[in-house]
């Protein structure tokens, strides 16, 4: 299959755009072409011309779900230049979805998810809490202030300097699972010297120098919703 891409311009839509044009390219696909779009424009139809131009069973947008994405997915659709749409992170929301409806419809994408056991128990605290705990990065935020929570603690420091070491160790095995809402017992358990795990929201694992081995959702817009093909 061919795609084309449209991504913001700026540092996080130019990396995702290159990682995307070479993830595809390795497994046999081909991109047309690799354009920036402005954000902040009324009118992007000289954007989607040029992709138009280039062509592509489908175009990859690799913007913001309320700003240059948006209205490259708009007017594609409103000249025919492309009916499927791939969205990755940034182009997630329910806002999205109110602003194009049908046309996108088919349409498919990615945002950090998983399916594991704490990724229910944040959505039920945010739901407690007044807010939707499915959106983009709720889990991952909630994560990552946990670790540095409890990375203060165990080092018994608030300086970076000092606490930054003790990440590892309570993120990875050994030690007790800790869950989202656990918080409380896990500063106890660090208080009495015992090890933890954190587990958290997202099934947290840091490997190499400290990066998050990752999870992401695969969703399909169906019927004019977001529906979860599988998480990876």
């Amino acid at each position: 299959g061919s795609v084309a891409i449209s991504y913001t311009n700026n540092d996080y839509g130019k990396g995702l755009a290159d990682s995307i044009k070479a993830a595809f390219e390795a497994a046999g696909g081909t991109v047309t072409i690799v354009a920036a779009h402005e954000d902040g424009k009324s009118d992007y139809s000289a954007e989607v011309a040029a992709l138009a131009s280039a062509g592509g069973d489908m175009l990859v947008v690799a913007g913001y779900v309320d700003q240059g994405g948006r209205g490259v997915i708009q007017a594609s659709i409103d000249t025919g230049a492309f009916d499927t749409f791939f969205l990755p992170d940034g182009m997630y929301g329910e806002s999205l979805i109110a602003a194009i409806g049908d046309g996108l419809n088919g349409s498919f994408g990615t945002v950090p998810g998983t399916d594991s056991p704490g990724a229910a128990t944040i959505q039920e605290m945010a739901a407690a809490a007044g807010f939707d705990g499915t959106s983009s990065y709720v889990a991952e935020s909630y994560d990552a202030a946990a670790l540095i929570l409890l990375a203060m603690h165990a080092a018994g420091s608030t300086a970076s300097a000092d606490f930054k070491d003790r990440i590892m160790d309570i993120a990875n095995e050994p030690g007790e699972k800790i869950y989202p809402g656990d918080l409380a017992k896990a500063l106890e358990l660090l208080a009495a010297g015992q090890e933890i795990d954190y587990v958290g929201a997202t099934a947290v694992e840091l490997i190499g120098s400290g990066e998050s081995a990752g999870n992401f959702r695969e969703y399909t817009i169906t019927d004019g919703a977001f529906v979860t093909d599988r998480y990876r």
